[in-house]
């Protein structure tokens, strides 16, 4: 397909600015993207195939009508697919309010694709029991699922379904897939449009162990986003000498600056073992002065530093 400049999108007005000192672009959102000469469908991925919560979160995220939406069979695929430039954008799920953040995720910003975060949305989840008709959920012997969805139902799994094997797959479509071709023995926990989708029985609704279950959603492209909110939020992932007092001394340029942490997380650095890269969000944009001062002493402090997005903030409380 025909490349698209900078002056394509919005109709042509120049958008696009690169920052000095982060050395990110920043863009207006990807929806108001057009061709000289017509509109053009953004490709937008998410965790396939049809039925999945993030197809659903993809779905409430587009507001251009001729969007394509497109199915992945993972996400490490969906955003790989973004930073090839094959998608303009991934909507992938970021963290889980009962299960935490999605690590897999984590790890791939970081460390093996040089993409942004642009937007986020928070969805609500209903795990669902589904199986096959005819079939008594009390009896199945086969359960599939994505790891999130099974360590949202825990409980549930330990003791309503002792008897029951669990089988991980990469969604949960593929896991109601996996159960009708699998027969009468064989149930499925996902979204319950995926019941409709692949011909199962809906058994039981709300089964994850707590129902105040959210997931937090977010918009994936290659450039950061310029556009702004009254509210907005910043993420960054770093790492710090491994001395005492690097964290602290990182953490306190915040307070300094009094700017709001809302969010840290660490993960192994994938380099010696007991060494952590720390996953960090806070509230304000990076073109607030008191956002860019603090993160440009953040930077010059820490040894790995990436600049990970400017979005508008979605609040869960």
């Amino acid at each position: 397909m025909p490349s698209i400049s900078y002056r394509d999108i919005a109709g042509g007005d120049k958008v696009s600015y690169k920052d000095p000192f982060f050395g990110a672009h920043f863009y207006e959102p990807l929806y108001s993207l057009k061709k000289a000469g017509g509109n053009y469908m953004q490709r937008i991925g998410y965790l396939g195939p049809e039925g999945t919560f993030s197809q659903r979160a993809a779905q409430m995220y587009i507001t251009n009508k001729s969007a394509q939406l497109i199915g992945m069979s993972s996400i490490r695929e969906t955003l790989l697919a973004v930073q090839r430039g094959e998608l303009d954008l991934a909507v992938i799920p970021y963290e889980n309010s009962l299960e935490g953040s999605v690590n897999v995720v984590l790890d791939i910003l970081a460390w093996d694709v040089d993409l942004h975060i642009i937007n986020e949305l928070t969805l609500p989840i209903s795990q669902t029991l589904m199986i096959n008709h005819g079939a008594r959920w009390q009896d199945i012997t086969e359960v599939f699922t994505h790891p999130q969805s099974a360590g949202q139902c825990r409980l549930f799994l330990e003791t309503q379904l002792p008897q029951a094997k669990l089988y991980l797959t990469n969604s949960n479509s593929e896991g109601a897939n996996q159960a009708k071709k699998n027969g009468i023995t064989a149930g499925a926990i996902g979204a319950e449009q995926a019941a409709e989708i692949f011909g199962l029985e809906v058994a039981l609704r709300d089964i994850q162990d707590n129902l105040n279950n959210f997931t937090r959603f977010v918009a994936v492209g290659k450039n950061a986003a310029h556009n702004t909110a009254n509210r907005n939020k910043t993420s960054i992932v770093f790492s710090t000498e491994h001395k005492p007092g690097s964290l602290a001394c990182i953490l306190d340029i915040f307070s300094l600056w009094d700017i709001n942490m809302s969010k840290i997380e660490s993960r192994p650095s994938r380099g010696k073992l007991g060494r952590y890269i720390f996953f960090i969000d806070i509230e304000g944009h990076m073109t607030d002065p008191d956002v860019r001062d603090a993160l440009t002493m953040v930077k010059r402090k820490t040894t790995f530093y990436k600049f990970l997005g400017s979005y508008p903030r979605v609040d869960s409380d």
